[in-house]
């Protein structure tokens, strides 16, 4: 993949970061499709629930592609689009549907793997029938959950990062700025 040439330095590589991972829209799609193949080859869930904010990107795609129920729940270290918790906290109330379904988390990366546990705890609380997690990348190193679509060291700029609107128009995401 191609290095953005124009880049925030606050956002560049580092603990471990190997490049940059700029993520077409085509490939989001072709990944969410290899992890709803992967997951429905050994586990068939009746309910996906996508952890926000990015998470419920792959996850209503990998719902709709699985054919079941989608619901959302915010477990995150983040407030007001910074970080500012150590630790990702509960921050909506855990999916009652759950309840006595078969259920798979999906987030859109696994690292540390703090979120995903959280979020499986909370969901274990309301009596699934099973529960299985699922990210679209995961790192080396790092917390595996039960499926992923692919494995990388890379910074990964997500395609709904690259632009967003302010003003009313498109303008590079926050991970751009312009060169100097």
């Amino acid at each position: 993949m191609p290095v953005p040439t124009v880049l925030h330095p606050a956002h560049s590589p580092a603990g471990g970061l190997s490049g940059w991972f700029d993520l077409s829209w085509e490939l989001f799609g072709e990944l969410c499709r290899a992890l709803a193949v992967r997951v429905a080859q050994d586990f068939q869930p009746e309910l996906v629930i996508g952890l926000a904010t990015a998470g419920v990107v792959p996850a209503a795609t990998v719902a709709t592609m699985l054919q079941c129920d989608f619901e959302a729940m915010k477990v995150t270290r983040r407030e007001h689009g910074r970080v500012a918790h150590a630790y990702p906290r509960v921050l909506s109330p855990t999916p009652v549907s759950a309840r006595g379904r078969r259920v798979l988390i999906v987030d859109e990366i696994s690292t540390s793997g703090d979120t995903l546990r959280l979020a499986l705890a909370a969901v274990r609380e309301v009596g699934p029938a099973a529960v299985r997690t699922a990210t679209s990348f995961v790192r080396p190193g790092g917390y595996r959950p039960d499926f992923h679509a692919l494995e990388t060291g890379s910074l990964i700029v997500f395609p709904w990062d690259q632009q967003v609107i302010e003003g009313g128009g498109l303008v590079p995401g926050a991970m751009y700025t312009p060169q100097a």
